[in-house]
């Protein structure tokens, strides 16, 4: 009888292995951000801002121009607000001074809405070179991921040097889809920009309102699965992606296989094109690539250290990310999906639930479990919605992804044409929307909850507990039946139910409410 002797001394390698590169990556992290971080304080703009001198600066636009909501300060509404991210180039201090430098700064500027003024601050393009008038202050608080905020002086933006090809181009594409859809519904017209390339400046307040209370923000956003729905087209679904009986158009066409991982890369090149390199649409190209990982592999087992490959570099080029809540919970349901999904699925499965359906509550449910404690860390809220609103909108977010970048592909070749694809990707788009606004109008939609990590970890300490008491009951359709209908009369609170268990609203009723008015 022979004993091994040498598995305990290859499991001590493995995890000095491991544990160096634990330390190698934390180094690299460390590095980065400190490199990151010594730009917040390198050069005169942090000190200008400490003293709130006017200054002349060349800034570099950065990122999308974005439309703050006015904030009612007693009977007025402060002046419309546009931000964007900037880095400055060139600044010029009270003195005359003049000093380049490269110093990330949050560029506000005051205009009349959406009248010139505002209009031509929301039409600039990043890479765009402005000279800008104004007065600099500290940020509020320590992690911002910018040195100084530059409020810029009322009026138009004055262009320095327009933007670059490449920015130009996404910045036509993105236009040409807008044009589009301009005929469509409210609804539609101002929701499907975003869903295709993350274009939000048509959402109106109380549609946004109703998607965090449904928990469908994500859509919103770019994201991995904008690309990964594109990318299903090609390749078809990932664990085929290298098997004689793989999906897609690349087998049809008699593409080959390394051929087809070469478009998608071409195909994500160009999805960052589109939707700008910034880091959320890095983020999701990241995420996108995963799939292509499994053109080469065809193993789920793969997937997982892609992501945390993709996350890892992400850090490394924008350590801000690690702050940013739309990055965690982009990282957590990417990770839920690949992880806890097909485990429920499986379970699902065993129980009599159809396959395609258990996948699609498996993927909605896990992705849930793990995100929900961190937006009632942020939000103090529990949807109640989330996971049937998600359920319901999935229907919908395929189609109108691949409509609406047919749409925004024809939009340079033949508007018509695009129009007409546009009109065909309203039907879903409108579908989502009314799906964010039933959902949102329910009466128990949401739930309080305390916010901060406290709030957050109380909410993942009773997520486990409930799972494992899942888990441990023996399954039984009257019961499961039984916590449906629970739910759904928390959700609903029928009239009736609420006045028995509550005392209100009390039989007619009649709710009457004074105002006061100005007089003289």
């Amino acid at each position: 009888m022979t004993v091994p002797v040498s598995a305990p001394g290859g499991r001590w390698r493995g995890g000095a292995t491991a544990f160096a590169a634990v330390l190698l990556c934390a180094a690299a992290g460390a590095a980065s951000a400190g490199l990151h971080g010594a730009d917040l304080r390198r050069g005169p703009v942090p000190a200008l801002a400490r003293e709130h001198a006017r200054v002349t600066a060349e800034v570099t636009v950065r990122s999308d121009p974005r439309p703050v909501v006015p904030r009612v300060r007693g009977s007025r509404a402060a002046p419309p607000t546009i931000v964007l991210n900037a880095e400055v180039t060139r600044v010029t201090a009270p003195d005359g001074t003049a000093t380049r430098v490269r110093t990330p700064v949050l560029l506000m500027a005051r205009t009349g809405g959406q009248g010139p003024s505002g209009g031509a601050w929301l039409r600039l393009l990043p890479s765009t070179v402005l000279q800008v008038t104004g007065r600099l202050s500290p940020p509020r608080g320590t992690g911002d991921p910018f040195a100084a905020v530059l409020y810029a002086d009322t009026g138009p933006p004055r262009d320095v040097r327009g933007p670059s090809a490449l920015h130009r181009t996404a910045g036509d594409l993105r236009a040409g889809l807008r044009e589009a859809t301009d005929g469509l519904p409210p609804d539609a017209r101002s929701l499907l920009p975003g869903l295709v390339v993350g274009d939000t400046s048509r959402i109106p307040e109380d549609l946004r309102r109703a998607f965090e209370a449904t928990d469908l923000t994500h859509l919103l956003a770019v994201s991995g699965s904008n690309l990964t729905i594109v990318l299903i087209l090609l390749i078809g679904p990932a664990g085929r992606a290298s098997s004689a009986e793989r999906g897609g158009l690349a087998p049809r066409l008699g593409v080959s296989l390394r051929t087809t991982a070469l478009l998608g890369g071409v195909l994500t090149l160009a999805f960052v094109v589109v939707c700008r390199p910034e880091p959320s649409v890095l983020r999701a190209a990241a995420c996108g690539l995963i799939t292509l990982l499994a053109i080469g592999t065809g193993r789920r087992r793969s997937l997982l250290p892609a992501l945390a490959g993709a996350v890892l570099l992400l850090v490394l080029y924008d350590p801000w990310l690690a702050r940013s809540p739309g990055f965690l919970l982009s990282v957590l349901a990417t990770g839920a999906l690949l992880t806890i999904a097909p485990r429920w699925s499986a379970a699902l499965q065993a129980r009599g639930l159809p396959p395609r359906l258990a996948e699609a509550v498996a993927a909605a449910a896990a992705a849930q479990a793990v995100c929900a404690p961190v937006v009632a860390a942020l939000a103090a809220r529990v949807s109640l919605v989330a996971i049937p609103c998600n359920l319901l909108a999935e229907l919908a977010v395929a189609p109108a992804t691949v409509l609406g970048f047919a749409a925004l592909a024809a939009a340079p070749l033949s508007m018509p044409l695009a129009r007409l694809l546009a009109e065909g990707a309203a039907v879903p788009a409108g579908w989502v929307a009314s799906v964010a606004r039933t959902g949102a109008s329910l009466p128990g939609a949401e739930a309080a909850w305390p916010g901060g990590w406290r709030g957050g970890l109380l909410l993942a300490v009773a997520t486990g507990a409930l799972l494992l008491v899942v888990r441990r009951l023996p399954y039984r359709r009257w019961l499961a039946a039984g916590c449906a209908v629970m739910l759904v009369v928390a959700v609903v609170r029928p009239v009736p139910l609420v006045r028995v268990v509550t005392g209100w609203p009390p039989p007619g009723w009649v709710f009457a409410m004074c105002g006061s008015f100005p007089v003289g």
